[in-house]
């Protein structure tokens, strides 16, 4: 089994490519969100750790599956 660091990286990973894929950028999703840009440069380089709710809010402005974000989590966890 992995570290939780090494999760929560895969999760930040996961979120930031998530949005790339989306075309968006942190400033984009900042908008959706209605918070600032720093916000999202801060979870996705770990310097912040999202909440279970904003985790869904983020998964939503990013247009990706929640599930599928807490797939790869779970993957890392079981050291896949």
């Amino acid at each position: 089994m992995v570290s939780v660091q090494t999760a929560y990286e895969r999760l930040q990973a996961a979120l930031a490519d998530a949005r790339r894929e989306a075309k968006l950028t942190q400033a984009d999703v900042a908008r959706v969100l209605a918070r600032p840009q720093s916000f999202v440069s801060k979870y996705e380089t770990g310097e912040r750790r999202l909440d279970v709710v904003e985790f869904l809010e983020v998964c939503e402005a990013v247009r990706t599956d929640p599930v599928g974000v807490l797939r790869i989590v779970a993957g890392a966890r079981l050291g896949k």
